[in-house]
C-alpha cells in the first residue's frame, strides 16, 4: 500500500513538472499576439507599477534582478523615489561603478583644480548636432596647457597626454580615443565602458580615477531640424551600438526607418512619422539611465511611465555633470568651464546666430513646428531645466569671482594677449584648417546667396510673363 502511494506521488510530481516545462516551452515559442503566457508578470496588486519581461528576454538578463517600481497614483514624484526602491527589485545603477565628480562636489572645495597630472579624467558625452564637434576641437586645440595635446594635420585623433607621463590620458573624447565606447555613446554606454577602455589604453588598472562627465545641449527644435538636414544629406550613425543591460537592442526594439544604405533626401514629414526615429527626444534618452526603463524594450511599462522615468533620470544625470554647456550660450558655457576646472582656452568661443536649421525653421509653417515640438516634448522640458540650472551655476560662480566682469569679457584673452589672437586662423583658405564654426558660417552664407539668387530669378521670370 505504501509503495503504491509513493508511486502515485512520484507520477504526480513527474506530471506536474512536465506541465510546467510545457508551459515554459509554449510561452517561449508562441507569438505575443497569440499566447498571453509570453507576458508573465508578478502580482499587480503588490506592485502598482510593475514590469512585464517577456520570457524570450530573460536569457539576456540572467544574473540580474528584474526591476520593480512603485508610484503614487501612477505618477513618479522624482528620480530619487525610483532609486529609493528596494535594491533587490531593480537593476543596479551602473554609474556606481565609477568614481564620478559632480559640479556640486567641485564647488564645495574652494581649492579645487582639475588634476591633469594625477588621475582626473574628463569624459565628453557628445550628442549629435549639439555643437559637440566645435567644442571637442576646442578641448584638444585651444586649451592653455603645460603639455598641449599633440594634433597632426590630417589626423582626427590627438594625443592628450598628462605632463608627467608618456601614455596616460586626461581626456576621453572622439578626438583623443575615438569612439571606443561606440559611435556617439550615450550615458548608459559610457558609464559601463569608459573605465575598462582607459585601463586598456594605459595598459594598467587604476582604481582611484576621478571621472568628470561633460556635455553640451541644444535648443530641441533647432537640434532636431539640424539632424534632419544631416540625415537628408546621407548621414546614418547606423554603426552606433546602443548597448544597454549587457546587450545591443533586439531587432524588434529599434527598427530601421529606411531601406537601403541611408535615408538621403527624406522629407520632413517622413522623418517625423517614423516611430523608431532616434532623433526624437535624443538628448533626454542619451542622458538618461536606460536600465531604469528596461533599455529599448518598450513593452515592460506604459509610454507615459517610461517617459516620466527617462526625463527624471536625464535631469538628475545632467545635474550631476561636472560641466555642461548650451549651444545657444557659448560665452556663458566657456566661462563656466574655465571657472569649474581652472583650465583656460586661448580662443573665445564663437556664437553662431544662423545655422542650416535656423534657416529651415524660418520656412516651416506653424502646424509643422507644433508637431516637432510635440514629438520632442521631453527634450524641450529637459532644455528648460538645463537653462535654469546653467543660470544657477553662473550666478554661483559669479558670486565667487571678484573679477567677474573682467574675466567674463576677456574669455580666451586672459592667458593670451589680445594682439596674439589672430582671427585669420579661423578664415584660412585651406578647408582642412577651418574651424567647424567657420565652415558652417561659409555654408550658411552660400545658402543665403543661393536663395537670394533664386528669389531674384523667380521675380524676373514673373515680370517677363506679366501682361
Amino acid at each position: 500500500m505504501a509503495s503504491s502511494l509513493s508511486m502515485v506521488r512520484a507520477a504526480a510530481i513527474v506530471c506536474f513538472l512536465l506541465f510546467i516545462i510545457s508551459l515554459l516551452i509554449i510561452g517561449y515559442l508562441c507569438p505575443d499576439n497569440v499566447c498571453s503566457l509570453t507576458n508573465w508578470s508578478f502580482s499587480e496588486s503588490r506592485y502598482k507599477l510593475w514590469t512585464r519581461y517577456s520570457l524570450r528576454h530573460i536569457p539576456n538578463h540572467i544574473g540580474k534582478s528584474l526591476m520593480y517600481m512603485e508610484s503614487k497614483g501612477n505618477e513618479f514624484e522624482s528620480i530619487e523615489s525610483i532609486r529609493s526602491m528596494r535594491t533587490t527589485h531593480r537593476i543596479v545603477n551602473p554609474s556606481k561603478k565609477l568614481n564620478t565628480m559632480s559640479f556640486d562636489q567641485i564647488v564645495k572645495d574652494p581649492n579645487f583644480m582639475f588634476d591633469i597630472k594625477g588621475d582626473d579624467v574628463m569624459v565628453f558625452l557628445h550628442m549629435q548636432k549639439t555643437g559637440g564637434t566645435s567644442f571637442g576641437r576646442h578641448l584638444v586645440r585651444d586649451l592653455d596647457l603645460e603639455a598641449p595635446c599633440q594634433c597632426k594635420k590630417g589626423k582626427k585623433i590627438c594625443k592628450c597626454i598628462r605632463p608627467n607621463s608618456s601614455s596616460r590620458l586626461w581626456l576621453f573624447s572622439r578626438y583623443t580615443t575615438g569612439w571606443k565606447c561606440g559611435l556617439h555613446a550615450d550615458w548608459t554606454e559610457l558609464v559601463n565602458c569608459v573605465d575598462s577602455v582607459m585601463n586598456q589604453s594605459e595598459r594598467t588598472k587604476v582604481s582611484d580615477r576621478h571621472y568628470f562627465f561633460i556635455t553640451l545641449l541644444r535648443e530641441p527644435v533647432s537640434r532636431f531640424l539640424s539632424e534632419f538636414r544631416h540625415i537628408q544629406r546621407g548621414a546614418t550613425w547606423k554603426n552606433s551600438l546602443h548597448l544597454c543591460g549587457g546587450r545591443p537592442p533586439a531587432p524588434e526594439e529599434i527598427q530601421p526607418c529606411y531601406t537601403g544604405d541611408d535615408w538621403s533626401n527624406v522629407s520632413l514629414q517622413e522623418f517625423i512619422s517614423c516611430p523608431y526615429n532616434l532623433a526624437i527626444n535624443r538628448q533626454t534618452r542619451m542622458l538618461a539611465d536606460l536600465t531604469l526603463v528596461g533599455c529599448y524594450n518598450h513593452s515592460i511599462m506604459s509610454e507615459h511611465q517610461r517617459n516620466t522615468i527617462l526625463l527624471a533620470s536625464a535631469k538628475e544625470n545632467l545635474k550631476r555633470m561636472a560641466f555642461f554647456g548650451l549651444c545657444e550660450q557659448q560665452k556663458v558655457s566657456q566661462y563656466l568651464f574655465e571657472s569649474t576646472f581652472k583650465l583656460y582656452f586661448l580662443q573665445p568661443f564663437i556664437q553662431l546666430n544662423e545655422t542650416h536649421s535656423s534657416l529651415a525653421q524660418d520656412e516651416l509653417d506653424k502646424s509643422m513646428l507644433d508637431k516637432i515640438k510635440w514629438l520632442n516634448h521631453l527634450d524641450i522640458e529637459l532644455y528648460q531645466y538645463a537653462q535654469k540650472l546653467l543660470n544657477e551655476r553662473l550666478n554661483l560662480m559669479k558670486a565667487a569671482d571678484p573679477n567677474f566682469n573682467y574675466n567674463f569679457n576677456h574669455l580666451g584673452l586672459s592667458k593670451k594677449s589680445e594682439a596674439m589672437v589672430n582671427r585669420s586662423q579661423f578664415i584660412s583658405d585651406d578647408p582642412d584648417e577651418l574651424s567647424p564654426e567657420m565652415r558652417l558660417i561659409r555654408k550658411v552664407e552660400q545658402l543665403k546667396k543661393k536663395r537670394l539668387s533664386d528669389k531674384k530669378a523667380q521675380q524676373t521670370l514673373l515680370m517677363q510673363h506679366s501682361p
